[in-house]
């Protein structure tokens, strides 16, 4: 009989695993994808889409398509737990599906347990197929002269900038219909706080020209139907506010007895592998490396692609798995919004410019490619 691979969620790396397994496969091994979502987001590609630059076609791959194309069994259906005595993953839908290796790219969900109201009056950014829907909701409202013209963004990280900045972009072409657009950037840690001095100095003069609003030390803890207060007292009016912040790994892990983080999210070794059962591997943001633990950043599912392949194909043969080392000083590529981009790594690295955007679009579209082209 065919052993069972089976691979729950269809992120960045876990496409790269269809792929390389169909046009290199393993004897006697039979693929399965279990997902809820048939369109799969890019993140690298979010900004440019809100920005107007990319369709959602090209921003999303195709898992149907790729499944067909690859061979592998398709259940339609969302995973909310693991029998892990009898191998089983169990799906919304009532289904057991057995395996022999198992996989899990499934993404994060939102944390908004520290800000009162975010539930009710915020806008999520994860997941990203939520969030696209009530944003095309938003511009639609925005495009009305009554609609919302305050907009702020809690988060002052790499994806809360893109995402004020892509704002910008888009409602620019709306500047004269109603009120102007007024948009803010809420933070209580700084502006991208992780990366080097000239990045965030980059950064800052971007959104300055932009005309968007950085609210400093601005830690928000309500969200109400009129704007956001902070644990200062400072209150800010707001019409609709975006959240990039905290987030932790879907509930249903935490009841897999599986190894946990702060957060939820599943502790794996070096090898990708889930500490306490080399049956399972884990990639992506729902997973932290313990020994190396990285920032929640897609680049790092994207990198774990290959290695993930080559474990699971180790791991199928009976033979000792190979670590893999994320790269601390990994390229950061931030978009303005005016067909430029800033560019940081490591330490010292920061460069703006048009040809950064040109890159980062080069890398992004050559990524989609290798599968929304994909042929046997």
């Amino acid at each position: 009989m065919s052993r069972q691979l089976v691979l729950v969620g269809g992120g960045h790396a876990h496409v790269q695993v269809i792929r390389a397994l169909a046009e290199h496969p393993e004897p006697d091994i039979a693929v399965t994808l279990v997902t809820d979502r048939l369109l799969t987001p890019y993140s690298g590609m979010l900004p440019g889409h809100i920005a107007g630059f990319y369709s959602h076609s090209e921003m999303h791959i195709d898992l149907g398509r790729l499944a067909r194309v690859a061979g592998v069994s398709l259940v339609d259906s969302a995973a909310n737990g693991i029998d892990r005595v009898n191998r089983h993953v169990r799906t919304k839908d009532g289904s057991l599906i057995p395996y022999d290796i198992l996989s899990l790219n499934i993404g994060i969900t939102p944390d908004l347990s520290g800000i009162t109201g975010a539930g009710q009056h915020g806008i999520a950014v994860k997941p990203i197929s939520t969030f696209l829907e009530r944003l095309d909701a938003l511009l639609a409202d925005a495009a009305r002269p009554d609609g919302p013209r305050r907009i702020v963004l809690v988060g002052g990280g790499a994806a809360g900038i893109e995402l004020a900045l892509a704002l910008k972009a888009r409602l620019g072409n709306l500047e004269t219909v109603g009120r102007p657009f007024w948009i803010a950037i809420a933070t209580g840690n700084g502006l991208v706080p992780t990366l080097n001095l000239g990045v965030r100095r980059h950064v800052r003069h971007a959104l300055a020209r932009h005309g968007v609003t950085v609210l400093d030390s601005f830690r928000v803890v309500e969200i109400t139907a009129d704007g956001i207060r902070a644990e200062d007292g400072r209150s800010v009016e707001a019409e609709a506010v975006l959240l990039s912040t905290a987030a932790k790994a879907p509930e249903w892990l935490g009841e897999t007895a599986l190894a946990v983080t702060t957060g939820g999210f599943l502790s794996i070794a070096p090898t990708l592998a889930s500490i306490g059962d080399p049956a399972i591997f884990a990639v992506g943001d729902c997973a932290t490396m313990i020994s190396d633990p990285m920032p929640k950043a897609g680049v790092f599912a994207v990198r774990q692609g290959a290695a993930l392949t080559g474990n699971i194909r180790r791991a199928l043969r009976g033979e000792p798995l190979k670590p893999h080392r994320p790269d601390p000083d990994f390229l950061t590529i931030l978009m303005t919004g005016d067909g430029s981009a800033i560019a940081g790594r490591g330490a010292w690295l920061a460069v703006e410019g048009r040809w950064v955007w040109r890159w980062k679009d080069w890398i992004d579209r050559r990524f989609m490619r290798r599968f929304s082209d994909f042929r046997l």
